[in-house]
């Protein structure tokens, strides 16, 4: 690892917080101490150094065999940030975006102000950034990718937020102690990785007793639809972008929609989910089903007043079947995401 920086000062958020950390090298060390150029592992007397104010805490898994993607994915989004920032964006059109959609807004409403919030997987940080707003709140952003959190935290300094950090991470291989966040959001991550239900534990992990686990997947179903497009853009030299909800619409501009295609139909790798698997692994590791984006139950709406984190049925096998159908039908316009929140079991 190598640092621009020529000295290294903890923030003080990560100072106020310190003892949530661990070390991703030994897995039993915090960074209780720092040298001037990194952070020092108490244990195992590793370094790790930062670079544009950044913490550089990624540890490989060095796992024996040999299908592990991290590293390919990683290289992907060093060339290809995403979601990115549009040039002129500032806190209030951060806002205005946000509150366009219902999930973000749901969730900045409906989150406690006093909360640890951990996002595994922030790519450039716009809901991390977005959540620590609200005075009170505790917010990390963690992500492989460096260039992806360089615009996370060049925004973060140019709008003077003080509640979020963001730190380069493996989720596999967390700085964080176990049951250290209220809420743990994994939304679009886990299904890049080489084994997206390990990804789930070691994140639910980090969750404290009581606390939210929120991840968003790719469907199996709401995919197919991106699935078709993919090959037929690329024979086609990219002609029919416009078959492509996001690429067509005016409400986002040319930046964030060459992410949105590089995300979409030239990523090296990715799984598809079912809401019935999830509630697999949820039945597996001690999580209780809360809710979802759509609603797991046939023929219930999701509300844009949706009490997020309100008990809800998880819906029967014949349920999901309708659900997912539907997402097929409608065309996966948001790349036939899903989101299942559950809530830890103490």
């Amino acid at each position: 690892m190598t640092a621009k920086s020529e000295h290294f000062t903890t923030s003080p958020l990560l100072k106020r917080n310190i003892s949530l950390s661990i070390c991703p090298s030994c897995g039993g060390g915090s960074f209780a101490s720092e040298s001037g150029t990194g952070m020092v592992c108490d244990a195992c007397s590793q370094l790790f150094k930062d670079e544009d104010g950044i913490p550089l805490l990624f540890w490989p898994n060095n796992w024996e065999n040999s299908g592990d993607v991290t590293e390919l994915v990683k290289s992907f989004y060093e060339e290809n940030p995403f979601p990115n920032y549009e040039e002129a964006d500032s806190v209030s059109r951060l806002q205005q975006g946000a509150m366009r959609g219902i999930f973000a807004r749901l969730l900045d409403e409906q989150i406690p102000d006093s909360a640890n919030i951990l996002e595994a997987g922030c790519g450039t940080g716009q809901l991390s950034n977005f959540l620590s707003i609200r005075d009170g709140r505790t917010v990390f952003g963690t992500d492989l990718c460096l260039n992806s959190l360089r615009l996370g935290e060049t925004f973060r300094q140019r709008n003077g937020l003080e509640n979020v950090m963001f730190l380069q991470m493996n989720l596999f291989k967390p700085v964080f102690r176990p049951e250290s966040f209220d809420v743990v959001i994994c939304n679009g991550v886990l299904h890049h990785t080489s084994d997206p239900y390990e990804g789930f534990r070691s994140i639910l992990n980090l969750a404290k007793p009581g606390g939210l686990v929120i991840v968003g997947l790719y469907n199996r179903f709401g995919r197919i639809q991106t699935d078709f497009r993919r090959p037929l853009f690329k024979a086609t030299g990219d002609c029919f972008k416009f078959l492509d909800h996001q690429l067509k619409t005016q409400r986002i501009g040319d930046t964030k929609k060459q992410a949105w295609f590089m995300d979409q139909y030239r990523h090296p790798h990715e799984s598809k989910h079912t809401m019935g698997e999830v509630l697999k692994w949820f039945n597996n590791d001690g999580v209780d089903f809360v809710n979802s984006i759509p609603k797991a139950a046939a023929f219930k709406s999701f509300s844009r007043d949706e009490r997020l984190f309100a008990a809800n049925h998880r819906g029967s096998k014949f349920d999901h079947l309708i659900v997912q159908a539907k997402m097929l039908v409608s065309g996966g316009q948001q790349g036939g995401l899903f989101f299942m929140i559950g809530r830890k079991t103490s």
